[in-house]
């Protein structure tokens, strides 16, 4: 494609973002117009075609254009927030058509926009860059308080990619505003030393963030960007863009309510299913929408009232109503509410609980965790007393375990079951247990040598023994059960009874089934990776040998090295290549592909190949890199690397060179080495278009340069830059032959990584 079109395609795509810009604003508009013209006709008791020619009337009668007139007619019927904000901007001075207009529109662009990122645009464009703000980004809470960016204007979209996810617990402003839960203004960013998207950390910068929720919950954050430092705003701004920011939770709400948060069916199971006292609980909200208390929607049955009440009585009831003393400064309400509004877990290992335990109350130090789930806050506690949950502890074992137990009195026959047991047969509680000399009745008949053993042992020798096998329930389902039993003596050696218990083990049976077959896969997996590691150490040996001899060319000595890593699974992509061009210069290059195997081998294939076939061209070391990383990018799978190319003219003894990532070469002269002075070049195949800057060296004789791999310094203990200085002590120190200087550097690395090096050393001669 030649420039001329390519200017031409530009200016098309230009033209067509500018009427869809203006369709959009049309748009808006037209939505302000239909608002107005229906107020209208609500107050006049008139149609639509009569209110349009009012509005137009009153407009002119007003001196105002129709769109000024529809956004004061809105805030006339609305009286709400922007309504307020309106009003306040105009006493300080601002325009009133304009600034009427203008948040109206904001308003029309966001409810009626069809995604985030068009909810961040409009903002930008109707309300914020009035204000002389310059981009804008709209966080979205985690249910764990993460931050994710939802949608953002006037950063660049590799910004964007950047930031789009915040862990928790990272410090940024929207983090603090998350945190705090306020608006919190920072005059200029530099001095806050916070990282956030956009911002540089020693330019100075203006940044509002803003918490945007419903009902006491923060969804997300605004974040507001000035290229400049701000003055003390007035306060009619700060509550116009906290507006804007209620504007943004309704996008959020949206987001959050598609997320997939659990239902309350879901949250209920999971506060039945622990085995400590768990509170579920909602937000109650007052007539404005704001939190005014929390209800009690489900008490698990651990739960024990501090006031004796029944658990039934008190679910249901409002958390103050219920525990007053929750309200005081610092005290639990305050720790719920938090965790609502944020979604930060609050957690502490000392807090006075009181609780009711066999009637008998008790009050004792415990732990207490709160959590948010969705739109509820799951409370619960621990009580440190050991005494007070072994029962509970004993019986969640069972349950996790499959276990029941029983006993079986041999004077009297009652046998004794728990729960876990009627479960594990198939009966319901209240059915006739399964005497232990019956077992053999209920299960497979394979199995019924081994039982009689068993029973032979427990009942007739009177000692403890165990039996596997094969149960069969009355649903026609079998599981696989294991029985423990042993006798109880009184005085004399009177047997007095049998007590034991089955355990479920059909998991692990089916497990150790699966085992076996496994084992057979993984056998087959380590042949067929060996494979695959020796075919790769092959094609990397077949086109570098580990050690060749030096070669002359126009006045230089080239060795060449190349150190595979020691485990095969490690082998990796480096390359090294020396090759005189047409042109009679002589092109030196070494690299290094991300990752090891074969996929990283035949990266290092391509783009070798590649970069010989390229260099014969003619072209210089940056544009060769140019090309090298449209070839990485587009023409392998995936694949990133460094690299470092140069070309040497005999005649001038000039070396160009250019690097992707890659550390420079070291020049070595007069008994002093030194690195190549740093250029800019990125890493290839990290982005598809990208520039390269070449740099020249006037080599004299006697001067020895080497290119090398990370592989060859790269050390987990200390930084790179030590590692470097430890090599320029080595090279100070150079043998007379260029081959034993290789060698030496090889034998004295102190790399401890275990990956590939690639050397490449040249002597003017």
């Amino acid at each position: 494609m030649t420039s001329d079109n390519v200017g031409r395609l530009a200016a098309t795509i230009g033209r067509l973002r500018e009427q869809i810009t203006r369709a959009q604003h049309a748009a808006e508009g037209r939505a302000l117009l239909e608002m107005a013209k229906g107020i209208l006709v609500e107050r006049l008791q008139c149609g639509p075609t009569e209110a349009a020619l009012q509005l137009h009337a009153l407009a002119e009668r007003a001196g105002l254009k129709p769109l000024e007139l529809a956004a004061d007619l809105i805030n006339q019927a609305a009286q709400d927030r922007l309504t307020q904000v309106a009003h306040d901007l105009r006493a300080a001075g601002t325009p009133p058509p304009s600034v009427a207009v203008r948040l109206r529109e904001a308003e029309s662009g966001v409810l009626g926009a069809t995604d985030s990122q068009r909810v961040a645009e409009s903002l930008l464009e109707h309300a914020l860059t009035p204000l002389g703000a310059t981009a804008v980004a709209l966080w979205a809470a985690g249910a764990d308080a993460s931050l994710t960016l939802a949608a953002y204007a006037g950063h660049s979209a590799e910004e964007a990619r950047r930031w789009r996810y915040v862990p928790p617990g990272v410090a940024t402003p929207a983090r603090r505003a998350l945190v705090e839960r306020r608006a919190v203004w920072f005059t200029d960013l530099a001095r806050a030393a916070l990282p956030t998207i956009g911002h540089r950390p020693a330019d100075p910068a203006g940044r509002v963030v803003v918490p945007a929720g419903t009902g006491g919950r923060i969804l997300g954050v605004l974040e507001i960007s000035w290229p400049y430092p701000l003055e003390e705003q007035p306060p009619a701004i700060h509550r116009q863009i906290e507006a804007l920011a209620e504007l943004c939770a309704h996008t959020l709400e949206e987001r959050t309510c598609s997320s997939g948060a659990p239902d309350h069916s879901e949250l209920v199971e999971l506060a039945d299913s622990l085995a400590d006292p768990a509170l579920l609980l909602r937000p109650e909200l007052d007539e404005d929408g704001r939190l005014a208390d929390f209800r009690i929607h489900h008490a698990n049955a651990r739960f024990a009232d501090p006031a004796g009440r029944p658990r039934t009585v008190v679910t249901g009831t409002l958390l103050l109503e219920a525990y007053p003393a929750a309200a005081e400064e610092h005290g639990l309400f305050e720790k719920i509410e938090h965790v609502y509004a944020t979604g930060e877990t609050f957690k502490t290992d000392r807090m006075t609980l009181t609780a009711q335990i066999e009637n008998v109350p008790l009050t004792s130090m415990g732990a207490v965790s709160i959590t948010r789930h969705g739109g509820s806050v799951l409370m619960i506690w621990r009580v440190r007393d050991e005494s007070l949950r072994l029962a509970g502890l004993l019986q969640h074992a069972q349950r996790l375990g499959r276990v029941g137990g029983f006993e079986e009195d041999v004077q009297t026959g009652e046998i004794t079951w728990n729960a876990q047991l009627y479960e594990m047969h198939g009966l319901t509680p209240g059915e006739r247990p399964i005497p232990l000399e019956f077992l053999r009745e209920y299960a497979h008949p394979d199995d019924a040598t081994a039982i009689g053993r068993f029973l032979r042992a427990v009942l007739h020798h009177r000692r403890a023994d165990s039996v596997s096998f094969r149960l069969r329930r009355p649903d026609g389902s079998t599981r696989h059960i294991r029985v423990i039993a042993e006798p109880v003596f009184g005085d004399g050696d009177r047997l007095l009874a049998i007590r034991g218990a089955y355990q479920d083990i059909s998991a692990q049976h089916w497990t150790e089934v699966a085992l076996a077959a496994t084992r057979d896969q993984l056998a087959h997996s380590e042949q067929r990776a060996a494979e695959r590691n020796r075919l790769t150490l092959q094609l990397q040996h077949a086109i570098m040998p580990p050690a060749q001899g030096p070669v002359e060319a126009f006045g230089l000595d080239i060795a060449v090295r190349y150190r595979p890593a020691e485990e095969v699974h490690l082998v990796g992509g480096d390359w090294y290549d020396a090759v005189v061009l047409p042109s009679k210069k002589v092109l030196l290059s070494l690299g290094d592909v991300a990752g090891h195997g074969i996929e990283a081998a035949t990266g290092m294939v391509v783009l070798r190949n590649a970069l010989r076939g390229l260099a014969t061209t003619g072209a210089g070391p940056a544009q060769l890199m140019t090309w090298l990383n449209l070839v990485t990018h587009h023409l392998t799978d995936r694949v990133t690397a460094t690299a470092v190319c140069c070309l040497y003219d005999s005649e001038t003894r000039v070396l160009q060179w250019a690097r992707a990532g890659h550390l420079p070469p070291v020049l070595v002269r007069g008994g002093r080495a030194a690195e190549l002075p740093m250029i800019d070049g990125l890493m290839l195949g990290v982005v598809a278009e990208t520039g390269y800057v070449a740099g020249t060296v006037q080599l004299e004789r006697d001067d020895v340069l080497l290119l090398y791999t990370d592989g060859l310094i790269e050390r987990r203990d200390i930084t790179l830059e030590q590692s470097q200085e430890h090599l320029l002590s080595l090279l100070s120190r150079p043998d007379a032959h260029l081959e034993h200087t290789l060698d030496r550097l090889l034998t004295h690395s102190n790399s401890d990584t275990d990956d590939d090096t690639c050397l490449i050393g040249v002597a003017i001669r």
